[in-house]
Parts: structure tokens; sequence; C-alpha cells
């Protein structure tokens, strides 16, 4: 099982799905592993089974496998189906998915077909937004900022000050690629005018960028958001425009948006993860509605003092949420401190 997952962890393409690897074992031996290595191909099941040098070897052989085996049709047929034509004898499943739709269906077709099955009960680790999001029906919601030691995310005035070298700019790089969504707040665009892409890989299912604003004609086309037809952008807005606005754009209107507004919206659209990135006043929001799961901080040996933007500042909320004991590294002259909240039960064994 170990072997299947690493396996699992070799998928970085899989988008909404989740990372899964397999291993077949005949008579102590590994006859051939595999894994779900892109959103829409194989999943990890048939992919081992295409590994072997023949088919027949399936027969009476044990598959190991990190997720529960589908037994619905979607983007490719059921794989339960296939595991039972091809004469697997037994099925070790690392954890049953928390999915609805797969959730102890795929383990009943295995039984009623005479296949052994045994689950682990565990997840090795992988597929922390994958499980959060079927066990809270809501995106985990991770917040990240750079800071400097006064806590301190900009200095006074609407220009971007950089806070942290490279060493962190390439980790939070990587923080994003590890979301399904990247959300930011109509000040931030303004003042940062940021991409809200990866730059360190190419993706084949980047982010979605989302932003809340207040009024869409506010949006000008110059804005480097605009400049990546690839990417798909969620505009949150309290009014209608009448801008016109490329065709990866979508434009959602509605008044008084709220955290729970913005997470419903992204839920449905099967978004797993949300990484709120800015501003102070949005992340704030975020932490009043106790909807914070996740901090990611870079803290750079700086002092802005004055009157300088404060990190999760907003004068009308003050909350106290607790976290657990934070991991720190250290990312060249800057320290990385993560985070998770104290009452997150929904974590990977």
């Amino acid at each position: 099982m170990n072997i299947a997952f690493e396996e699992a962890t070799k998928g970085v393409e899989t988008w909404t799905n989740p990372q899964v690897g397999a291993v077949i074992v005949k008579d102590g031996q590994i006859l051939a592993q595999g894994h779900h290595e892109k959103f829409g191909g194989p999943h990890a099941e048939i992919n081992t089974l295409n590994h072997l040098d023949n088919i027949e070897q399936a027969k009476g052989a044990e598959m190991f496998v990190t997720l529960e085996p589908c037994s619905h049709f979607g983007k490719t047929p059921p794989c339960v189906q296939k595991v039972v034509e091809v004469g697997i004898k037994k099925v070790v499943i690392g954890q049953q998915d928390p999915n609805p739709v797969v959730s102890g269906h795929g383990i009943q077709y295995l039984k009623d077909h005479d296949v052994e099955v045994k689950v682990l009960h565990t997840t090795g680790g992988i597929n922390e937004a994958y499980n959060f999001y079927y066990q809270k029906k809501r995106p985990l919601v991770t917040i990240k900022y750079a800071m400097t030691l006064d806590g301190k995310i900009n200095q006074a005035g609407k220009t971007r000050c950089i806070i942290t070298g490279k060493e962190a700019y390439h980790d939070s790089q990587n923080v994003r690629a590890n979301n399904q969504a990247i959300l930011i707040g109509e000040n931030t665009l303004k003042v940062d005018d940021p991409q809200l892409t990866v730059r360190d890989q190419t993706m084949t299912f980047p982010p979605i960028r989302a932003v809340v604003v207040r009024d869409a004609n506010q949006l000008t086309d110059d804005l480097k958001l605009f400049q990546d037809p690839a990417s798909t952008v969620l505009i949150f807005s309290e009014q209608a425009s009448d801008q016109h606005f490329p065709d990866n754009v979508e434009v959602l209107v509605a008044k008084n948006w709220t955290p729970e507004k913005i997470l419903t919206e992204l839920t449905q659209r099967n978004i797993e993860s949300v990484l709120v990135e800015g501003g102070s006043h949005l992340q704030a929001d975020f932490v009043q509605a106790n909807l914070v799961d996740q901090l990611i901080v870079y803290v750079a040996p700086k002092v802005f003092g004055g009157a300088s933007l404060p990190a999760i500042f907003n004068q009308d909320h003050s909350k106290n949420r607790l976290f657990e004991k934070p991991q720190v590294c250290a990312l060249g002259s800057d320290l990385k401190i993560t985070a998770r909240r104290l009452d997150d039960v929904h974590r990977n064994n």
C-alpha cells in the first residue's frame, strides 16, 4: 500500500479528481503499478492493469489501491467492472471514497461479485482537499500573505510593496499550484494588478481566478488579469455591468457578497480548495466567518511601521481564532509559518 500511495503522488494533473495509485501483486511479486495520471484519463486501476505484460496475469491476483474503485460511468467506465472481469480475487483499499456517487458502492459491487475486499481506513496523507470538500461540503480555505516583523503587508499608499525574497516567492507559486482557485478583493486588484497565475510551471488545469468587486464597470481591459486567455476568471459583482469581458470571464451578480456566499458559488463549480491571497479586509471577513482552515504566512526581516496596512485587518471585526502549533521553516532570509485551525478534525491520517 505504501508503494500505491507513492504512485498516487505522481498524478499532478488530476484537477478535481483525487490522486490514486494502485499495485497488482501475485505470489508475493509485484506485477504492475500505476496511478491516475490526469483528469479525464484512465483511473489508477485501469492504468495499472494496462501495465501488465499479459492481462491474464490479473487472474487470481491481488490489487492494492489507495481509494475505493469507482462504480459509476463518468469520464471513464466503472473501474470495478474491469477489476471483476479480469479476475482480480482480492482488493485492498486505503480509504472509502467520500464522494457520495462512489462511497460504498464500489466496495459493494466487488463483494457482490465474489471479490474479497479489505479497507485499511487510511488516506496516506494525500487528497486532503478532496476529502475535506466531500466531508464539509465546501472548499478547504487557506489564507496566504507575506508580512514584515511588525505585521504589515503593505506600506501606506496605493503602491505595491515587495516584502519577501525569491525563495518565498517560488514557494508561494507552489502553494498556488496546489489550490484550485485563487481569491482576491477589489483593492488588491487595483493596487497590485496581479496575474494570479502559476509562473513556475505549466499547468493543464490552472487555478480559477476569483475577484470580489463592487462594480464590474470599474475594471479596465488593460488589467493583467485579462491578458491570460487560458485561465477562467470569476468576477463577483454587486451590480450588473454592460462592459464586454473575454469569453473566459464569468460575471456573477449579487448584493452583499459574504464568504459563505462566495464558497457556495465555488462549491457549485466543484472547487475543492481556495487560496485567499488578499486583501487584508477580505481575509478578515473569512476569519470573522470562521471559514479559515489553514494559514500560510511568510515573514520577512523588515519593519514598515507607521500607517502601513496590517494583516487580516478590519475595524468592524474582532475574533479570537485558535490554531494549532505552527510549522516553521526558513526560506532564504524569510520564514514560512503554516498553521491549521485547532478544531479541524478533517485532516489526513
